[in-house]
């Protein structure tokens, strides 16, 4: 696979596809390229995913895990490949909109999944330090399997999502996904909020109802914020994993202008 060198961190990029439009890939915190692997197949053109540092097959540099941070990493890849689209969920959204405030016209078309932070640090950041804790506490197995003890509700109600969960846990990098938790979730991916306004390049906006980390408000805010927005919000985690196969396809036209 190929890789790509930002400074002192080696990033993970996995290519599918080929030709225009050329779409990066920004996956969220503790996750790997490998999350939004289900989108690329559809789409037409070139689908760059990539491990942000310390996540999956990248390398984890000891500091330097701020928004800033993260969307150098995502610039550098886009750069790399001429990527003038982008797809980010929740952390991965952070990053898009922290270049955006730095560069309004830096993406053509856009989509955001999940967002979840914007001028205020992510919504109870302690239970992400639970899961620092476990994974520089315990081996990285019996680490994963503590923190799926933390869902233990979420799994009784849809059993399923249990093994959704490990296949996204499958490629994680314990001691930079611990580095990464206890820097960006004190961090804001914009200061200012007002320059989304600036923003002229079509944004799909996917949010869920009652999700304490992505809150749906959010998407309402942004919805508002950006001047060519669309707003498409789920009503429960269920529904938004049944949903997958609309959900690529209101990307991929996004994506393509139709």
């Amino acid at each position: 696979m190929p890789e790509v060198r930002n400074g002192d961190v080696t990033l993970h990029v996995e290519v599918d596809g080929a030709g225009e439009p050329v779409t990066v890939f920004a996956h969220g915190l503790t996750n790997s390229c490998r999350e939004l692997a289900p989108f690329t197949p559809s789409l037409t053109g070139t689908a760059v995913r990539f491990c942000f540092r310390g996540h999956g097959h990248s390398t984890a540099p000891a500091r330097g895990y701020r928004f800033e941070d993260l969307a150098s990493d995502l610039d550098v890849i886009a750069r790399a490949h001429g990527a003038r689209n982008a797809v980010g969920t929740s952390l991965g959204a952070g990053a898009i909109m922290w270049l955006l405030e730095h560069d309004p016209a830096r993406f053509d078309r856009i989509a955001m999944l999940l967002p979840s932070s914007l001028d205020l640090p992510f919504r109870n950041p302690e239970r992400f330090d639970g899961i620092a804790d476990l994974l520089e506490t315990y081996p990285r197995d019996e680490a994963i399997e503590r923190i799926l003890e933390m869902s233990i509700e979420r799994y009784e109600r849809a059993p399923w999502l249990r093994e959704l969960d490990l296949l996204l846990w499958e490629d994680m990098n314990p001691v930079g996904v611990a580095r990464a938790i206890r820097e960006v979730t004190r961090d804001i991916s914009i200061s200012d909020r007002e320059v989304l306004r600036k923003v002229e390049a079509p944004v799909l906006l996917i949010c869920r109802e009652g999700d304490s980390i992505h809150p749906a408000e959010l998407g309402r805010i942004l919805n508002d914020l950006l001047p060519n927005s669309e707003l498409l919000t789920l009503g429960s985690e269920e529904e938004l994993i049944a949903s997958i196969p609309m959900l690529v396809e209101r990307v991929r036209r996004r994506l393509e202008g139709a």
